[in-house]
């Protein structure tokens, strides 16, 4: 999952990216709203944390203009602006939640599982593929009845497919969930994730198919026959 953070304070942001990575988030990092602006006009996000008090073009500018492009992504406020008429404002310039600094990091990952369920229109967060399943609510795979042990890049990658479970995902999407902005790497190396997730679903009934030219299919290996 991709999130995009609008953060000036860079002590703050350089702490969140580190958290939210090890939630296994791929994160692009901006510091002024004009290139959050550049950003949300240009690229895909699952998310975006939004400061409001930011250099360059204020926060609830680049939210309007954000759902002026009529972009649907979840859109979480961080502001130290903790007071009724700064959340009043914030929910009118479009955004979905609201959360005032400073905040404790669980409640912070809460509400990010919660608007992603929300943003996906999933009415359960546990998705089924055969044998297996991925809880929304906790980001983890189950094979069965194990708990699957995945990298942060293998359960992007199987995370984006799931979501697509039935449906043709291509490398520049995988990519995309993979690999943040300052992240040296090529849509080639998808077939390296490709393989190693392939290895830990060995014996069960569940496959990634590769469709060449298009990319890759996540299905149940009995529907191959």
């Amino acid at each position: 999952m991709r999130i995009l953070l609008v953060e000036d304070n860079r002590t703050l942001a350089d702490w969140l990216v580190r958290t939210l990575q090890r939630d296994r988030y791929t994160i692009d990092c901006v510091y002024n709203g004009a290139d959050a602006d550049h950003l949300l006009s240009t690229q895909h996000y699952g998310l975006v944390i939004l400061d409001l008090a930011l250099p360059r073009l204020d926060g609830r500018e680049v939210l309007r203009r954000m759902r002026k492009r009529s972009a649907e992504t979840p859109v979480l406020i961080l502001t130290a602006c903790d007071t009724l008429e700064g959340l009043v404002d914030g929910l009118d310039a479009g955004a979905d939640d609201y959360m005032a600094k400073p905040f404790e990091v669980r409640e912070l990952e809460a509400r990010i599982r919660a608007l992603l369920r929300r943003g996906g229109q999933r009415l359960t967060p546990v998705l089924q593929c055969g044998q297996l399943s991925y809880d929304g609510a906790t980001r983890l795979f189950s094979l069965g009845d194990q708990t699957l042990k995945l990298t942060p890049r293998e359960h992007a990658l199987l995370e984006t497919l799931m979501g697509q479970a039935g449906h043709t995902v291509s490398k520049a999407a995988l990519a995309d969930s993979l690999y943040s902005m300052t992240d040296d790497a090529g849509v080639d190396s998808i077939e390296v994730y490709v393989h190693r997730v392939r290895r830990k679903l060995v014996g069960s009934d569940v496959a990634i198919i590769t469709l060449r030219g298009l990319g890759y299919l996540l299905r149940p290996a009995d529907a191959l026959h």
